[in-house]
C-alpha cells in the first residue's frame, strides 16, 4: 500500500498539523488567553512567517500535491535531464524526494521541483506491459528504382513477401489492363518499387515477430526525405518493459533489416566512404561487396 501512496508523506502533513493545533492550546492555556483571540494576535506574526519560510512552505504544499495526486511513488522510474536524474525513486517525503541514479548515485530534490519543472515519469509505460520503439532508418534515395521483372523474380522467393506479392502485383496487373497503359516506359502506369517492397517486408517481418505485441500501435512510415536521405520509421512496442531485455529486442530487429537492405537492392544513407562518383550518383552494387 505504501508504494502506491506516499504514507510517509500524508503522515509528516498529519503530524505538522497536529504539532500546530497542539501548540496553539499549550500557548493558549500557559497565557491564560482564549484560543481565539490567541489566533487574532498571531495573524500578522504567521504572515510574516508565510514570507520567511516561503520556499519551505512551498516544499509542503507541493508534498501535499504529490501525495494526493499520485504524482511519483517509490519504486517509479523517473527523468529530470536538468537536474541530472535518470533513476528510481527510493523515497518520498513530505519535502523532498529521494531518487537513486542508474549509476548507484543518489539525489535528494525538493518537492517542489517536480511540480514546477518538467518531469518524465515511466510508471505508464511499465504498467502498460510494453515499451516504444520509435526509430528510423535512412535509405540513399539514390539507390530508389522501379523492380523490374528480375528484382520482382527475386522478392518472390522471399518467404514473407510471398503473399504481400501476390495480391499486390494481381492489384497492379488489373489496374494497368484496365486502363490500356504502354508500359514500354517505365513511368507509365503503375508498378512496384524496391523501396515499397522493404517497407512491406519490414511490416511482415515484425507482425512475425514474437515478441512485438500487435495489439499496440504498429506504423511502419516514410517520413519526409532530406539531407539524411529518406527515413523509413519504425514505431512499434515490444512485449516487456525490462531494459536489457527490451535493448536486445531493438538490437536484433534492427541488425535483421539492416541487413537485408542490400537485397532490395537499396542503400542505406551514410557519410561519403570514398565509393560514390563524382558525379554523385551511387553505385548500388557496393553494397554486396
Amino acid at each position: 500500500m505504501s508504494r502506491r501512496i506516499p504514507i510517509k508523506g500524508l503522515t509528516q502533513a498529519v503530524m505538522l498539523v497536529a504539532c500546530f493545533i497542539g501548540g496553539v492550546f499549550v500557548i493558549s492555556i500557559v497565557m491564560g488567553r482564549e484560543v481565539g483571540a490567541l489566533m487574532a494576535g498571531l495573524g500578522a506574526m504567521f504572515m510574516g512567517f508565510l514570507f520567511v519560510f516561503k520556499d519551505a512552505i512551498m516544499g509542503f504544499v507541493a508534498g501535499i500535491q504529490i501525495a494526493t495526486n499520485d504524482t511519483v511513488r517509490k519504486g517509479d522510474w523517473i527523468e529530470m535531464k536538468s537536474h541530472g536524474i535518470d533513476g528510481d525513486v527510493i523515497d518520498v517525503s513530505l519535502t523532498t524526494v529521494k531518487v537513486q541514479n542508474f549509476d548507484k548515485t543518489v539525489v535528494s530534490i525538493p518537492a517542489s521541483k517536480l511540480i514546477t519543472d518538467s518531469c518524465r515519469n515511466w510508471r505508464g509505460m511499465k504498467d502498460s506491459g510494453g515499451r516504444r520503439i520509435k526509430r528510423p532508418i535512412r535509405i540513399d534515395m539514390r539507390s530508389i528504382r522501379f523492380a523490374d521483372d528480375a528484382l520482382l523474380k527475386k522478392f518472390q522467393r522471399f518467404d514473407l513477401l510471398k503473399g504481400y506479392l501476390q495480391s499486390k502485383l494481381d492489384e497492379v496487373n488489373s489496374y494497368n489492363k484496365t486502363t490500356n497503359t504502354d508500359l514500354s516506359e517505365l513511368v507509365n502506369g503503375r508498378r512496384l518499387t524496391n523501396i515499397g517492397t522493404f517497407r512491406a517486408y519490414i511490416v511482415a517481418y515484425l507482425k512475425n515477430h514474437p515478441s512485438i505485441r500487435q495489439d499496440r500501435t504498429f506504423l511502419i512510415r516514410q517520413l519526409e526525405p532530406g539531407d539524411n536521405g529518406l527515413p523509413i520509421e519504425i514505431y512499434i512496442f515490444t512485449d516487456t518493459t525490462v531494459w536489457a531485455e527490451y535493448e536486445a529486442i531493438q538490437s536484433d530487429i534492427f541488425d535483421h533489416l539492416l541487413a537485408v537492405i542490400p537485397e532490395f537492392e537499396l542503400a542505406p544513407f551514410q557519410n561519403s566512404t570514398g565509393k560514390e562518383s563524382v558525379s554523385g550518383t551511387l553505385d548500388v552494387t557496393m553494397v554486396n561487396s
